[in-house]
């Protein structure tokens, strides 16, 4: 659950809030009464995983067909 704080308070105490943060912590910073951030921890994916999730998006693409061309099509 967010902590709220106001934006003079996270300004102030930028540092301690974001070790918070780091510890899992999370905080809605408001400003005049109304929230107008969310400080929250960042979902940490290693690269093998972001390499597995592209590869099997790049499976559900459907196939494309370039017919062959010539060169001044090409450059046409």
């Amino acid at each position: 659950m967010d902590r709220a704080i106001t934006a003079t308070e996270a300004n102030q105490r930028f540092s301690e809030i974001l070790r918070e943060v780091s510890q899992g912590n999370s905080f809605t910073v408001t400003s005049r009464g109304r929230a107008v951030a969310r400080v929250v921890p960042v979902e940490r994916e290693d690269q093998k995983q972001k390499i597995e999730r592209l590869l099997e998006y790049v499976k559900t693409l459907p196939p494309t067909r370039v017919a062959p061309w010539t060169r001044e099509e090409l450059y046409d």
